[in-house]
């Protein structure tokens, strides 16, 4: 069966796995930053690599962006998570409409 609705539901299955892959991603990334933050708590200074050098900076530089940075990828977090609701949602509509669609032929 080929219907554009199964065709359909195929493509959302598909777009479910990519956030789900983004999502893990960027959870990844905010464990990575609450270590670092954790590390930096107490240290009066601090080192950034940029390309092959380490470069001393203040911790409280560095863990002002991190925190910035953490802030933009939870709101990335909670905008994927969001998305993936929606998905899941028309998911579920389609997968009905599909088997209605099964019974009665």
């Amino acid at each position: 069966m080929s219907s554009p609705k199964v065709q359909q539901l195929q493509l959302l299955q598909q777009n479910v796995e990519n956030l789900t892959l983004q999502k893990q991603q960027l959870e990844s990334q905010l464990t990575e930053l609450d270590c670092s933050l954790s590390n930096l708590n107490g240290s009066p200074i601090s080192y950034r690599i940029i390309g092959k050098i380490m470069v001393a900076v203040p911790a409280s530089t560095l863990q002002k962006e991190l925190n910035e940075k953490h802030e933009v990828i939870t709101l990335r977090l909670q905008n994927l998570q969001k998305q993936e609701e929606k998905l899941g949602k028309n998911i579920e509509q389609l997968q009905k409409e599909v088997v209605a669609e099964l019974r009665k032929k």
